[in-house]
C-alpha cells in the first residue's frame, strides 16, 4: 500500500514538473503579446561637444548606424555613453503614449523631447510619476508631434550593460502589458520565496543543514533577479538600496553559487558517489565568500583583484557543479537528477543571455522573463527534490530500524525490540485498569530435531512455527522471539480463561504441523506457560513467572499449556535454572 502511494505521488510530481514550463511559456506569450507603433532607430556613441540637436540633425542626414528597435540591441555606456534616436511611424489614434525600454538598463537613461526640460530615469529612481515594472517606461507629452524624433542619451556606466529593446505603445496597451509583467514576477518570487522559507522551517526541525543551504541559494537568486529586473525597488519601493545596488547585486550572485555548491555537496551526497569532486565543489563554495569580502574591502587592489576573479570563478563554479552532478547522477544519485532538471535550464538560460551581450539571439528579448521563471521552476524541482530525498532518508531509517528491531529468521520481533514493546503495553494497561495476559513458549525436542536433521531442518521449524503463531493470535497481540526456541506473546484485555484457550489452541496448531523430530514419530511440539498480570508486576516478574509455569509444563509431559501457581513454583524451585539448549528440550 504504501509502495503504490508513493509511485502515484512521484507519477504526479513528474506530471506537474512537466506541466511547469509549459504554463509558464504560455505566459511568456501573453506578456509579450501587444500592440506596439512601429519604430526605426539609430545610434552613435556619445562624443564631447555632442548636442541633441546635433545628433537630430545627423539621424536626419543618415549620419549614425541603423539598427531595429524591436530587436535586442547593445550599446556602449563606458566612457561618455550612446546617443539613440527613434523615429515613430504614424499613430493609429490622437492617444497619449508611452516608451518603453526592456529590459531596464542598470545605469541612466536620458529622454530629450522638443523644448521640454530633459527628463533622466534609472531602477533605482523614486522621482518620477510613472515608473515601468521590469522596464524603464517614459511617458510622452500628448502635445508633441506624433511622428517627431525620440532622442535618448544612455549615460556612461561602470556596469557590464545588457542590449535593450524599445517599444512604443498608447497608455492603456502599455497599463494592462505592465500589469500582467507584475503579476507574472510577483507569482515568481513568491513561490521562490516561499519554497525557500518552507526549507528554512525543515532546515530547524529536521536539524539538517542541506535545507539552510537551498534557503540560502534560493533568497540570493531572489535578490539578484529582484534588482536586475528593478522589482526591488519598484513595486516593492527599497529606496535604502539605492547606489548601492551593483555590490549588493554581485555579492548575491556570488554567495548564490556559494549556497549553490555547499546544497549540491550534501543534496547530491558527493561524499559517496563522487568524493574526489567533492572537495573542488566545497572549495567554490568558500571561495566566492572570499570574492565578496574583496569587493567590499574598500581598498581597490582588493576591489579590482575581486572584479577580475568573479567572472571566471562564477563561469568554472557553474561547469563544475554541472559536471559533478551529472557524474554523480549516472552513479546512481537520485538527488542529482533533481538538481539537474532545476539548475540546467537555468544554467542554460544565464548563457545564452550573456552570449546576447554580444549581439548573438537578438530575437530572444524574453529570455530575461525566461530566467524569473525558470528560478520559480528551479525552486519547486528542488524542493520536490528535498521531498523525495526526506522520504528515501526516511524509508531507509524504517527499514534500518526494521532490519534492528525483528529476528531475521523468523521476522518477529527480537528480545530487545518485544521488550521494550512489552514495556509501554504494560504500563498502558495497568492505567487503563486492563488484564494482561503473558505466554511463555518453549518448542519440545528441538535440539534432538537439530542433532537428527540438521539446523536448516531446525530453521525451516522455527519459521513454520512462528508463522502458526502470529496467524493464531490478534494484531494486537505482542508477539516475539524470547532467544532460540523461546517465543514470548503478551495479550492485551485478555482474562486467564481466555488466555488458556489461546495457549491450547497455540499447542494443538504445533503439533499438527506433523514436523517429525527423529525416526522414532516424535512430533515437534510446544510448552507454554501463562501469567497473569498482577498487583506490582514488572515485566521481568511477570516473564519469570510465565517462564516458572513453561518448566512445570516441561517436567509434566510437555505439549500443553498451565497457569502459574505457587505450588508450581515451590515444586519446581529445587531445579536449576533451564536453558534455552537443554537436553531434556
Amino acid at each position: 500500500m504504501t509502495g503504490d502511494v508513493l509511485r502515484k505521488g512521484w507519477r504526479a510530481r513528474r506530471w506537474l514538473i512537466a506541466a511547469l514550463p509549459l504554463m509558464w511559456l504560455l505566459w511568456f506569450s501573453l506578456l509579450h503579446a501587444g500592440t506596439a507603433a512601429p519604430l526605426r532607430g539609430a545610434w552613435r556613441e556619445a562624443a564631447r561637444g555632442d548636442t541633441p540637436a546635433q545628433i537630430l540633425n545627423a539621424f536626419g542626414h543618415g549620419a549614425l548606424k541603423a539598427f531595429n528597435p524591436s530587436m535586442l540591441q547593445w550599446f556602449p555606456r563606458d566612457e561618455l555613453g550612446a546617443w539613440v534616436v527613434l523615429q515613430p511611424g504614424p499613430p493609429s489614434a490622437d492617444e497619449e503614449r508611452v516608451l518603453s525600454i526592456y529590459p531596464a538598463p542598470m545605469g541612466e537613461v536620458t529622454l530629450f523631447e522638443g523644448k521640454s526640460p530633459p527628463r533622466t530615469l534609472a531602477l533605482d529612481d523614486f522621482t518620477a510619476p510613472l515608473h515601468g515594472h521590469g522596464r524603464l517606461a517614459f511617458r510622452l507629452s500628448v502635445d508633441r508631434e506624433q511622428t517627431a524624433p525620440i532622442l535618448l542619451k544612455f549615460e556612461p556606466s561602470s556596469t557590464v550593460s545588457a542590449p535593450e529593446r524599445f517599444e512604443l505603445q498608447s497608455m492603456d496597451d502599455y497599463l494592462q502589458q505592465d500589469a500582467s509583467w507584475l503579476s507574472f514576477a510577483a507569482a515568481c518570487f513568491a513561490v521562490m520565496v516561499a519554497m525557500a522559507l518552507m526549507a528554512s522551517c525543515f532546515a530547524v526541525m529536521l536539524r539538517d543543514v542541506t535545507f539552510a543551504w537551498y534557503t540560502g541559494y534560493m533568497l540570493c537568486y531572489v535578490l539578484v533577479q529582484s534588482i536586475q529586473t528593478g522589482f526591488l525597488f519598484h513595486p516593492l519601493g527599497a529606496s535604502w538600496l539605492a547606489g548601492s545596488e551593483l555590490l549588493v547585486g554581485a555579492s548575491a550572485t556570488a554567495l548564490s553559487v556559494s549556497f549553490a555548491a555547499l546544497f549540491a555537496s550534501r543534496f547530491c551526497d558527493l561524499s559517496r558517489y563522487t568524493p574526489f569532486l567533492r572537495i573542488p565543489v566545497i572549495a567554490l563554495g568558500v571561495a566566492m565568500p572570499l570574492i565578496v569580502v574583496l569587493r567590499c574591502s574598500q581598498i581597490p587592489a582588493l576591489m579590482d583583484m575581486a572584479k577580475v576573479l568573479v567572472n571566471p570563478v562564477l563561469i568554472l563554479g557553474a561547469v563544475l557543479l554541472l559536471c559533478t552532478a551529472l557524474m554523480a547522477a549516472f552513479r546512481g544519485s537520485r538527488p542529482a537528477w533533481f538538481f539537474l532538471l532545476g539548475w540546467t535550464p537555468l544554467l542554460i538560460l544565464t548563457a545564452m543571455t550573456s552570449a546576447q551581450v554580444t549581439g548573438a539571439l537578438p530575437k530572444l528579448d524574453w529570455l530575461n522573463d525566461a530566467s524569473i521563471a525558470m528560478g520559480a521552476f528551479e525552486a519547486v524541482v528542488l524542493s520536490l527534490g528535498l521531498a523525495d530525498r526526506a522520504l528515501t532518508m526516511r524509508r531507509d531509517r524504517d527499514s534500518v530500524r526494521v532490519l534492528a528491531d525483528r529476528d531475521p529468521l523468523t521476522n518477529l520481533l527480537n528480545r530487545r525490540a518485544w521488550t521494550e514493546a512489552a514495556n509501554r503495553m504494560l504500563a498502558d494497561a495497568i492505567e487503563e485498569g486492563q488484564p494482561i495476559a503473558l505466554l511463555f513458549m518453549d518448542m519440545d525436542h528441538f535440539k534432538a530435531l537439530n542433532d537428527h536433521q540438521g539446523h536448516a531442518a531446525g530453521d525451516r521449524a522455527l519459521v513454520s512455527v512462528a508463522d502458526i503463531l502470529s496467524s493464531e493470535l490478534r494484531p494486537s497481540d505482542l508477539l516475539g522471539r524470547y532467544g532460540g526456541e523461546e517465543f514470548v506473546a503478551m495479550l492485551h484485555g485478555v482474562h486467564q480463561e481466555q488466555a488458556m484457550q489461546v495457549a491450547t489452541r497455540l499447542c494443538r496448531r504445533v503439533h499438527r504441523l506433523d514436523i517429525a523430530v527423529d525416526q522414532r514419530e516424535l512430533l515437534l511440539s510446544v510448552s507454554i506457560g501463562l501469567a497473569m498480570r498482577s498487583l506490582g508486576d514488572t515485566l521481568e516478574t511477570l516473564v519469570e513467572r510465565a517462564d516458572q509455569a513453561m518448566y512445570y509444563v516441561k517436567l509434566n509431559g510437555r505439549n500443553h499449556a498451565h497457569t502459574f501457581e505457587r505450588r508450581a513454583e515451590m515444586s519446581g524451585s529445587h531445579h536449576k535454572p533451564h536453558s534455552a539448549h537443554e537436553q531434556s528440550r
